[in-house]
């Protein structure tokens, strides 16, 4: 008699995904509040795990198990899984890339917009009882200039409603080249010259060695005077003490931020400004895209062990061990 799959889920997601293992005959584990403690006991005995970006899945936890076969990361970034150790250990790693891709874009319009006509600092002063219309002048971005520093499925979607405010829209992508056939308008230009004309700048990368701290004090300072900047991405692509210093001296006009460095950000230097918009990594936080998400990792894992098919595997190394 073939063995069930058991399936642990030790992170807050849609009873969605639970459903979608049920119906394939899958046993499913929920506990969304399991301590590091607590999973590294218990993963020893699953074959598959979800996480969000709350689990952080060290070598420690992979390492205590030889059953496991398979870590699927409901979400696109996979930072907080230790793919190197997975790899060693024969065990895949799987994300879901662009199922939250419009409620990210969404919210990096939000952002954008909210800087551009000082939303945030204009409701709390009228909810104070103060009525300050010449104080918050703000501007329209129709014309205006936006950089988008990587070009996937979340910046795809930023540049499609760029353009639908009527804004210039430039990206840079080492995938694409200035020749290249991009659909939806965006203009393929070098980093540099990226930095130079962009009014605003919005970051849509994954963290890697090459990206780590991508926006410091150098490339802040080549950057066109007055731009603000966007990061719905990953945290530490911008050095924090740097782009501080940067609207502290009037080089960066404002910043709207949903990651960080650390999170959360109770040191961040950048707390202290009212020009800055920080909110708590709700990039994918919305219903729809939860969902969405969790139906898709449930359905690419179900095909991994029920038809051996690799979907979305960032390290297909690993299952030639």
């Amino acid at each position: 008699m073939e063995e069930t799959i058991k399936i642990l889920i030790p992170d807050d997601l849609p009873k969605a995904c639970m459903d979608t293992f049920e119906s394939a005959g899958f046993a499913v584990t929920f506990e969304p509040d399991l301590s590091p403690e607590a999973l590294l006991a218990k993963v020893k005995d699953y074959d598959g795990m979800v996480v969000r970006s709350r689990v952080k899945v060290t070598r420690e936890i992979i390492e205590s198990s030889d059953r496991l076969k398979l870590i699927g990361r409901a979400g696109v970034g996979y930072d907080n899984i230790d793919v190197e150790a997975a790899t060693e250990r024969g065990v895949a790693v799987m994300n879901v890339p662009g199922a939250n891709a419009v409620s990210v874009a969404e919210l990096t319009m939000v952002m954008m917009l909210s800087l551009a006509r000082n939303l945030i600092e204009a409701n709390e002063s009228t909810k104070a009882g103060k009525w300050e219309k010449k104080r918050f002048k703000g501007n329209e971005i129709m014309g205006k200039t936006l950089g988008l520093i990587g070009l996937g499925k979340v910046g795809v979607e930023v540049a499609k409603r760029g353009i639908g405010f009527g804004m210039k829209v430039i990206a840079n992508d080492p995938r694409f080249t200035s020749d290249s056939a991009v659909p939806f308008g965006a203009k393929i230009i070098d980093l540099d010259q990226l930095l130079g004309q962009s009014d605003y700048i919005s970051l849509h990368l994954p963290l890697t060695e090459n990206t780590y701290h991508m926006l410091n004090e150098q490339t802040l300072n080549r950057c066109k005077r007055g731009v603000r900047i966007v990061n719905c991405a990953r945290g530490e692509i911008i050095d924090e003490q740097a782009l501080y210093e940067a609207i502290q001296s009037g080089q960066v006009a404002g910043a709207a931020l949903d990651v960080y460095e650390k999170e959360p950000p109770k040191d961040s230097p950048l707390r202290e400004l009212t020009n800055v918009i920080m909110t708590p990594h709700i990039g994918a936080s919305t219903v729809e895209a939860q969902i969405r998400v969790a139906i898709n990792v449930a359905r690419q894992m179900v095909n991994f062990f029920k038809e051996e098919k690799i979907e979305n595997v960032v390290n297909p190394e690993a299952i030639l061990k």
